[in-house]
């Protein structure tokens, strides 16, 4: 009995040493997962392009503009005073148009005179019909240093009245060529 006994005991303490080393004995670790192979180094995208900057449209540049207005019964026989018929036909004509204009390069103002009298009279009349002109726009707000003033007397006829014999049956046919006439040049507004 006493080995029984012995043996019990040692059965016991064997089983008891197990289960102390059991108790007392760390699990094993999992080994490690064992490392993702590198992938192959593949070129990073290339960021995207920033978009191209938008240019803005150029500006139209200002259409040139010439404005040609020949105005006749502007003056009476012999006379460089315009007349109220003449200054409303230059407002309807000429001062209403100039709005037209976004920049005046210049203004040319030609007078003319019929082909009765000298040659030399003749021009001194149409000289003083343009400056005529130049001087009432001017007070109409045209600007007055863009104003260029010329006479052609008698040598630019629009009109010849060879049959007229009545001096004054041929003073009021060639009236047409008592005129001015008026030239704007710049740039029209847009």
């Amino acid at each position: 009995m006493r080995i029984q006994n012995n043996a019990r005991s040692f059965l016991s303490a064997a089983a008891l040493a197990v289960l102390v080393g059991c108790a007392t004995t760390e699990e094993p670790k999992p080994a490690p997962a064992p490392a993702p192979a590198p992938t192959p180094a593949t070129p990073a995208p290339a960021p995207a392009a920033a978009p191209a900057p938008v240019a803005k449209p150029a500006p139209v540049p200002p259409k040139p503009m010439a404005l040609r207005v020949t105005s006749v019964e502007l003056f009476e026989f012999d006379k460089s005073r315009l007349t109220q018929v003449a200054t409303d036909k230059l407002d309807r004509e000429v001062v209403v148009r100039l709005g037209e204009f976004q920049v005046i390069r210049q203004i040319n103002v030609n007078g003319h005179a019929d082909r009765l009298g000298s040659a030399q009279y003749n021009q001194k009349l149409s000289e003083r019909r343009a400056e005529a002109v130049k001087a009432y726009l001017a007070r109409q707000g045209a600007p007055a240093d863009k104003i260029e003033t010329y006479g052609f007397g008698k040598t630019l006829q629009v009109k010849s009245c060879p049959d007229q014999k009545d001096r004054k049956a041929l003073i009021e046919c060639l009236q047409p060529n008592r005129r001015v006439v008026v030239e704007v040049e710049g740039t029209a507004r847009p």
